[in-house]
């Protein structure tokens, strides 16, 4: 009886309406929407870290975090958000790219390649 309220990952991925992956750097994010069983919709957020204990590929694993965010929330979500990236952006220091050039020398970060090569 207890195994027919399991449900299989096919019934699982059908509460999935619509999916995002985002990857950036060593994380990848995902943002999936969901219904749940009485067809509300809802987001949600999964961070994933691929975790190499000690250097041993063998031994890896994926660090996995959750938020599920609800409709209801959305708005009061989004504005503490705004708020929290208009703060960082306001009080973040230069990155070396933004930063000026000091005794001649180019920024740390730029988009360019140079490739100086003497013979």
């Amino acid at each position: 009886m207890e195994d027919s309220k399991k449900k299989t990952n096919a019934e699982t991925d059908k509460e999935i309406v619509f999916s995002r992956t985002i990857k950036a750097g060593k994380r990848i994010y995902y943002l999936d929407v969901k219904k749940n069983r009485r067809d509300d919709m809802f987001i949600s957020i999964t961070e994933s870290k691929k975790i190499v204990p000690d250097g041993d590929e063998s031994k890896a694993f994926f660090e996995k975090h959750k938020i599920f965010l609800y409709q209801e929330d959305f708005g009061k979500f989004m504005h503490g958000m705004e708020e929290a990236m208009q703060f960082i952006e306001s009080h973040r220091a230069p990155f070396p790219a933004d930063a000026p050039e000091e005794d001649g020398q180019a920024p740390l970060h730029t988009d360019e390649i140079n490739i100086d090569i003497d013979f």
